[in-house]
């Protein structure tokens, strides 16, 4: 384990420099102007002298591979320098942001993992039963839908219609500070429709590897032993039934981070999804690498976990191999 750990570690050094400079490569054939963007209205106004002089003050008049290398160089000592849209550090940023969506994104995980294996379990004990081919239809209709679309869809009926949660935000407008309780009505929404956005390929792929292994050769030998129904589905096809559902949470979390960047943005959640979207827009080069490298890093990390939690649960898989 430790040995591919080992291994996944060197190979994430050169894929994180390439997707950095990739970054600053994009950001430099964009068609924004970051000096504009930094100035704001002023800028409208300003002469070419100060523009070439906030240019070389924010160094996007030097060549890009020297731009990247010096960034590079900081973040490796802990500096990711100082965002020129939001007006301070990269780190700051960051940290005042990130929490919130591991919280959402966390909770969405959660909600689609255990509906999407309790659902998928229940469909594949009678394929082609009336639940099967309700949630399945259900599944189906999902896997189209953007999670955008699901979110205006449950603020008009949950937070307008019936008014029973709260349409968007992290607290109540009129409170000044913030509470558990505040933050989790909230939460409520978004972590639901990420979560709902995200099922259908858990339930999907639980449901085909349940079925699939209450067909096979041991499941029947149990159910001949005598074993009960509920020991036969929870002991043995649930476990073997798993099995590729676990592959599957590391290739979902590139598409959680796109769901939850567009959720936080529906719910106006206090996530990194502003802090994207303006550091895109504004060209902010330093606070866009910085983003970028996070979301990387979440992807080789999911996918570790993925096979990890593979060869945790079938001890035939070798982790040295």
């Amino acid at each position: 384990m430790a040995r591919m750990a080992g291994r996944r570690a060197l190979f994430a050094v050169p894929v994180l420099g390439v997707v950095t400079f990739g970054v600053f490569a994009v950001a430099a054939a964009s068609p924004f102007d970051p000096v504009k963007a930094y100035a704001g209205t002023a800028g409208l106004t300003a002469s070419q002298e100060n523009l070439d002089q906030l240019r070389a003050n924010l160094g996007v008049d030097r060549p890009l591979a020297a731009r990247w290398w010096d960034w590079l160089t900081s973040a490796l000592q802990g500096d990711f320098g100082d965002s020129s849209v939001m007006r301070q550090p990269v780190a700051d940023v960051i940290a005042e942001r990130m929490g919130w969506s591991v919280l959402l994104a966390a909770t969405a995980f959660l909600i689609a993992i255990l509906l999407g294996t309790g659902l998928g379990v229940l469909a594949a004990r009678r394929p082609g039963g009336w639940l099967d081919r309700c949630v399945s239809s259900v599944a189906y209709t999902l896997e189209a839908a953007p999670a955008f679309w699901l979110g205006l869809l449950a603020i008009w009926f949950f937070a307008l219609k019936l008014d029973v949660l709260p349409a968007g935000g992290l607290t109540d407008a009129a409170s000044d500070v913030v509470t558990f309780g505040q933050v989790a009505s909230h939460l409520v929404l978004p972590a639901a429709v990420l979560g709902v956005s995200q099922l259908p390929w858990f339930y999907l792929y639980v449901r085909q590897g349940v079925a699939d292994a209450l067909a096979e050769d041991p499941v029947r030998g149990a159910r001949a032993r005598g074993l009960s129904e509920r020991t036969v589905l929870l002991g043995h096809a649930l476990r073997s039934g798993m099995l590729p559902m676990l592959t599957l949470i590391g290739s979902r979390v590139p598409e959680l981070i796109t769901g939850a960047l567009l959720v936080e943005t529906v719910f106006s959640w206090p996530g990194i999804a502003a802090a994207t979207v303006e550091a895109a827009t504004s060209v902010d080069f330093s606070l866009l690498a910085a983003l970028t490298v996070l979301a990387t890093a979440a992807v080789l990390l999911g996918n570790l976990l993925s096979d990890l939690l593979y060869g945790l649960a079938d001890p035939r898989v070798a982790f040295d191999g």
